[in-house]
């Protein structure tokens, strides 16, 4: 549906989300819908009747040490004038995560066509601890306000952005506390004291990979992207490049520190609130409570990270097809393992790129491993043409995040922040900068199941991957599917609110589509709506494609469709009814809505009326 909040070239795009031709799930996989209700509530808008006074506001202000603040967005400063130095200063910058990250009216997505824009809050509490989140969310219940919870603000469902709204901002949270051995509290003689890292909930990964790996040589499972949020991440699931073996990021929480819908500062843990804290491990961000802190399981480092890149040119259909197979088959013998992980790309103009990532293997050995298809490739020289540099290697897996080491070794390794004043390891992945300041046209995942390796149907996968391909480009992301992982890590996902259906499926395809250089309502610079129509259907089509080999498998909650149907079924499968009756207990009023959230189907798309009763 579209937008009813912002008029603008988004929301007076009238039909510009695709139909969609998804496989429904089973008719008793959800439960318990909710009952249309003759009289709805509404949260209040600034300007209507209920909208606190001057004299309330300046209250919380005072309540929150001064860290009240009015937000803007900085975009507005190009929708007045796209040529004034303020706009051109921001036009320069919009594409650096950390200088998005440090704006409270802007988010790391700028919007998704027909869908939602980026735009400000009201107010923002900067906080600082626990004490201020609960007084932000004191203060929304009490007046009926629009809550919206922003850390790394990365979202491609807008979750961290409402405009109209009171927004608790907790970016300057960014404390990082290494334990030898922790148990956490109330859990003495039942859980074993383990390493652990405590994180501020406006911790980036790069703050707890730094302190974590480069500095002290251990691991802790996060995200793959350095300016990600940690909290966000963890509270939908959370799946990084080590992923295939360590799991998720969700399956390593040990303890949480979170304020719910009362205002009450809660820990979290398997001995304390059980069930909330099943809620944060994979359940979704934003919709249980607002997170302050996240103390998750250190592990082992191996002596080696590494990388395969890989990129080949086939000459022709069949030729592509074959390639598909001839790789897909090489994946499942050598590759199916926890030592292997991240993607390919199966692109529309017969390319495959390979870009996957080793764990515990010296670069002689995974050298060994790839060089039977490296032979395959090299035996027909008349189909098959290696585009650029292969390379196959590994280095010390202490320095995967070391900014000054690995980018000695290969320049552009990581972009640093070039701003005054920026740390030396305020940096991101080279290939990572795209999605800093895109609109999304189209995004959509769906789970693969092992059993598409085998036999003929792996030929139905391959025929699907190239039929998909020939509407739009389809990535699959191995480390975010957990067939293949040792028992461990399935367990621990197990335990966790993710869908099931991730513990066999090998992969996650990712379709998705949109752009880095339009600006929403900047006259001259918006989106181009008719093509992100267009496009917006052929990632539909392409991912359809996908659903006639592997129909039912759900999605991944934080890079789905904004239209998902049957989302509750994709998100958590058979874990949602219980998912709501953890909402029911810890917010009955529904204080805390995000899009497709736990309990988001009793309210407006906006948030601000309620449609049902629980």
């Amino acid at each position: 549906m579209l937008s009813r909040l912002c008029p603008d070239l988004f929301s007076l795009a009238p039909g510009l989300a695709p139909p969609l031709t998804v496989s429904s799930p089973p008719q008793n996989a959800l439960l318990s819908l909710a009952e249309t209700v003759p009289r709805p509530l509404q949260r209040v808008r600034p300007g209507a009747a209920g909208w606190p006074t001057p004299t309330m506001w300046d209250s919380l202000k005072q309540q929150v040490g001064g860290r009240l603040i009015p937000v803007y967005s900085p975009l507005a400063n190009c929708q007045a004038d796209v040529d004034s130095a303020t706009c051109q200063e921001l036009l320069k910058n919009i594409h650096n995560p950390y200088f998005i990250g440090d704006q409270p009216g802007l988010t790391q997505t700028l919007g998704w066509v027909g869908a939602w824009t980026t735009a400000p809050s009201a107010y923002a509490v900067e906080a600082a601890s626990a004490s201020d989140i609960a007084a932000a969310v004191n203060f929304a219940r009490e007046n009926h306000l629009r809550l919206v919870v922003k850390g790394g603000g990365h979202s491609y469902q807008g979750t961290s952005n409402a405009p109209d709204s009171l927004l608790v901002w907790t970016r300057h949270m960014r404390e990082v506390t290494l334990h030898p051995s922790f148990v956490p509290q109330g859990c003495d003689r039942k859980i074993a004291p383990q390493p652990a890292v405590t994180l501020g909930a406006g911790c980036i990964w790069m703050d707890a990979y730094q302190a974590v790996t480069t500095r002290a040589g251990q691991y802790v499972q996060g995200g793959g992207c350095t300016t990600v949020g940690v909290a966000g991440l963890v509270q939908s699931g959370g799946f990084g490049s080590f992923s295939k073996h360590y799991g998720t990021a969700a399956a390593g929480l040990l303890e949480a520190e979170v304020v719910t819908a009362d205002g009450k500062i809660r820990i979290v843990n398997a001995c304390r609130d059980a069930d909330l804290f099943f809620a944060l491990k994979g359940g979704g961000g934003g919709s249980f409570g607002v997170v302050s802190k996240l103390t998750l399981r250190m592990r082992e480092l191996p002596q080696w990270f590494g990388a395969a890149i890989i990129t080949i040119e086939a000459a022709s259909d069949d030729a592509y097809r074959r390639l598909l197979r001839q790789f897909l088959s090489f994946y499942r013998d050598q590759l199916f393992n926890d030592h292997w992980g991240e993607q390919i790309h199966v692109q529309g103009d017969n390319t495959l790129e390979i870009r996957m990532v080793s764990h515990g293997l010296d670069g002689d050995e995974s050298k060994r491993m790839w060089q039977p298809f490296l032979d395959w490739l090299s035996h027909a020289p008349q189909d098959y043409t290696l585009d650029g540099p292969t390379i196959v290697a590994s280095l010390p897996a202490r320095h995967w995040w070391d900014v000054e080491f690995q980018n000695k070794l290969h320049a552009g390794v990581f972009v640093v922040d070039p701003r005054p004043g920026a740390g030396p390891t305020d940096a991101w992945w080279g290939g990572d900068g795209a999605q800093c300041g895109q609109v999304l046209y189209g995004y959509e995942s769906l789970w693969l199941p092992a059993l598409l390796l085998e036999g003929k149907s792996q030929d139905r996968l391959v025929d699907a991957l190239f039929a998909a391909s020939r509407h739009w480009d389809v990535e699959l992301h191995f480390n975010k599917g957990l067939a293949g992982a040792p028992a461990e890590a399935i367990a621990g996902a197990r335990d966790t609110a993710t869908n099931p259906v991730v513990l066999d499926s090998f992969a996650l395809a990712i379709i998705a589509g949109g752009t880095h250089s339009a600006y929403p309502r900047v006259r001259g610079h918006e989106p181009d709506v008719n093509l992100a129509r267009n496009r917006a259907i052929a990632i539909n089509q392409a991912m359809n494609e996908l659903r006639k080999v592997a129909p039912y498998r759900g999605a991944y909650v934080s890079e789905s469709n904004y239209f998902e149907k049957g989302w509750q079924y994709s998100f958590w499968g058979m874990n949602y009814p219980r998912l709501q009756e953890i909402k029911r207990k810890y917010d009955p009023d529904g204080l805390f809505f995000v899009h497709h959230g736990v309990g988001s189907d009793e309210w407006s798309d906006d948030g601000f009326t309620r449609v049902a009763k629980r």
